[in-house]
């Protein structure tokens, strides 16, 4: 019980969970002084962030092998992914309101993309690991890389043809004609292509710094 307590991973479990917290209290502040939920959806979204993190924690700490379970969790992984980057965009909700001034709105949403973000960047890096068990880190990083753009498009899916990760089992054939038709016709969705190529870089950018601080503190340890 002492190694758990003391382990890195545990102390980053419970500053999530602070983190967490702590978007929890901002909404209920925010309910209360205003009598009004504009924000609480951002508390549905933080829970489908943290999905991703559950399910590469399940696969580590359950130490799950066996190739039909851990090919099955990954595509659930894949599916919840974007919902990580995707509070980011709820930053499109932030405008002057006369209950509320905007400097806590502004505090609102990037709390809740902030811990997000993590949540998702920390079950990457857990990917990270399971796939090193099979092959190398050049390989790896080029899946992370492609996982981060996939992940942008499913971001773009999400925030403007508002299409839901369980949309895969709720609507597939209209889920799979956006996404074809995209890929068919390219040059006629250059919005959808703007926003995936552009916020894959972004991504891949925070992604990898997160990372590079990651190890270099692991490595003074």
């Amino acid at each position: 019980m002492k190694n758990l307590i003391e382990s890195q991973r545990f102390k980053v479990n419970v500053l999530l969970i602070l983190m967490t917290l702590f978007c929890l209290s901002l909404s209920i502040f925010r309910y209360y002084i205003s009598d009004t939920k504009v924000f609480f959806f951002l508390n549905w979204n933080l829970f489908l962030a943290w999905i991703p993190l559950l399910l590469s924690s399940i696969i580590l700490a359950f130490n799950i092998n066996g190739k039909l379970s851990l090919a099955f969790i990954i595509i659930v992984w894949i599916l919840f992914f974007p919902n990580s980057p995707y509070i980011l965009t709820d930053l499109f909700h932030l405008k002057a309101r006369n209950t509320i001034p905007i400097w806590y709105d502004l505090i609102v949403i990037l709390s809740y993309a902030w811990t997000g973000l993590i949540c998702g960047f920390i079950s990457l890096s857990d990917i990270e690991k399971l796939l090193s068990r099979y092959t190398k880190d050049r390989t790896i990083n080029g899946i992370v890389i492609v996982f981060l753009f996939m992940s942008s498009f499913g971001v773009y899916l999400g925030r403007f043809l508002r299409w839901n990760s369980w949309d895969v089992l709720n609507n597939p054939f209209g889920l799979f004609n956006d996404i074809v038709i995209r890929f068919i016709y390219p040059l006629e969705y250059t919005k959808t292509w703007g926003v995936t190529l552009l916020m894959g870089i972004m991504l891949n950018f925070m992604y990898f710094t997160f990372k590079l601080v990651k190890n270099n503190n692991e490595k003074t340890v």
